[in-house]
């Protein structure tokens, strides 16, 4: 008995719910599929299916198996896609994890022209703001704004930079002290992004005079469209991406403050970084992607 086949052909009439359904899947006959699903049975010396005329059903036993069975089948395709992976296009599955806004806002536009340049690559995404572990295999390049790798084990590429830009709506402004000067936020609402431990004060300069101030508000977030959201609505002043905010300020619902202070979080990078593990450093996959955003990113 070929083991593997058995798996696939037990694996395809689970999920067909039925031989018959299973056969049409695969191409080959209904029997070849239960002749092949009774071998693995005997050989296992149990029951992986229950049989009635209508449908089949997993035993107890068989719940179980078919969950390592395709960890095990995910998992040679996965080896088979790594070794293909190494020629000129890419093949297989590329898992990534984009940060929500500029996953949504900076690259889901452009990807159909990415798809269609790689017919042969599978996207699976993941939109986080978190800094999820790359180390524990669930993503092949993760995309993180600000800050570098969050570990020596990480390969990071810087793709570009990017500007923070203060920002207030007109009605905020026209209902408020005038802003004359950065030191005057600290008398402000400011709307800030919730990093995590301490509050990071906000940090501008503009040649030689460089200038910290600690502010206040009604809002913290680790959501940066939502700081968007609240800023536009009039609540305060905030510190966000160019990228987020340039069609407001273009469109009028934003007006842009100190554009000639470069403004910024205390500490924090304005770099859009791509973190991998360092035996994805010669994946197709994983190049293609990091070319296609530094085209993206390009000035």
């Amino acid at each position: 008995m070929d083991k593997l086949l058995a798996i696939k052909m037990f694996m395809a009439t689970v999920e067909a719910q039925g031989f018959s359904a299973a056969g049409r899947r695969l191409g080959v006959a209904t029997s070849s599929v239960t002749r092949l699903v009774d071998a693995l049975e005997s050989e296992l010396g149990t029951s992986l299916l229950n049989r009635s005329t209508r449908q089949v059903s997993l035993t107890e036993a068989g719940v179980g198996y078919y969950q390592r069975a395709r960890a095990i089948v995910a998992a040679l395709a996965e080896a088979d896609a790594s070794v293909a992976d190494r020629g000129q296009e890419p093949v297989g599955v590329l898992r990534l994890c984009l940060p929500v806004e500029f996953g949504r806002r900076m690259i889901a536009p452009h990807l159909g022209r990415f798809m269609a340049r790689y017919p042969s690559l599978e996207l699976d995404i993941d939109l986080s703001d978190r800094f999820d572990d790359l180390l524990d295999g669930r993503y092949d390049l993760s995309i993180r704004l600000g800050d570098p790798a969050p570990s020596d084990e990480l390969v990071s590429r810087t793709l570009g930079t990017f500007e923070r830009w203060l920002v207030a709506s007109p009605d905020y402004l026209a209902s408020h002290a005038a802003l004359e000067h950065p030191a005057q936020l600290s008398e402000h609402a400011c709307l800030r992004f919730r990093y995590s431990g301490l509050g990071r004060p906000w940090q501008l300069r503009q040649g030689d005079e460089l200038i910290e101030v600690d502010v206040a508000g009604p809002l913290r977030c680790a959501n940066s469209d939502l700081l968007r959201e609240a800023a536009v609505a009039g609540s305060g002043v905030s510190l966000l991406a160019d990228w987020l905010v340039r069609d407001d300020v273009a469109a009028g619902r934003l007006v842009r403050l100190f554009p000639g202070w470069q403004a910024n979080p205390i500490a924090a990078s304005c770099n859009i970084n791509a973190l991998y593990l360092p035996n994805h450093r010669w994946s197709r996959r994983v190049t293609a992607f990091i070319e296609f955003c530094e085209s993206l990113l390009r000035p």
